[in-house]
């Protein structure tokens, strides 16, 4: 049903109803409090959903990269409540929302996929809470093995390590201690 939904997001993304965008790395996408008017869909490249705290600190909320939707659940708010910002050299297909919403309004499947791809959203995300519960580089490292089973390609590390809210050092530190070349603890 997934695959159901994806082609008819596809086709409705790839028709005349929608528009290519660029953005360059560090550009804004929306900022918080921005209007919801659009669906986005990244063709190339990666933005990061970011909530900034009173501190200053940025909590990555979401990282979408190729095929990814960007904020997916914002298209039934007015408005945003994080920022969207471009990691990289972006590619974004988009939408209007109204155009988005008669075809989910019409088209029962494709929002009973939808409704799909949004439960499972919720799951990731309470997994991302359970894991920003736990202490160590270790545990936070055994509770996202559980879910997902191995690592990602080394290429794709500093991502895992924003993902389980550590540093690079710490969970090179950590997957290097598992291989047997480094020391026991994080």
């Amino acid at each position: 049903m997934i695959a159901i939904m994806y082609a008819d997001l596809i086709d409705l993304l790839g028709s005349e109803r929608s528009v290519v965008h660029s953005l360059k790395e560090g550009m804004y996408l929306f900022h918080r409090g921005d209007p919801v008017r659009r669906l986005y869909l990244v063709e190339q490249g990666a933005i990061h959903l970011v909530r900034h705290q009173a501190d200053g600190r940025g909590l990555v909320l979401q990282q979408a990269s190729a095929g990814d939707i960007v904020a997916e659940a914002s298209i039934f708010s007015d408005e945003y409540h994080c920022d969207g910002i471009a990691l990289t050299d972006v590619t974004i297909r988009t939408i209007e929302k109204t155009h988005f919403l008669e075809y989910f309004s019409s088209n029962p499947q494709f929002a009973l996929s939808w409704a799909k791809r949004l439960a499972a959203k919720v799951q990731e995300a309470r997994l991302r809470g359970e894991i920003l519960s736990l202490k160590t580089v270790r545990e936070r490292l055994d509770a996202w093995l559980d879910w997902y089973g191995t690592l990602p390609p080394k290429g794709e590390w500093r991502e895992l390590a924003s993902a389980i809210a550590v540093s690079p050092e710490a969970l090179y530190r950590e997957i290097s201690r598992r291989r047997g070349n480094g020391p026991a603890g994080s």
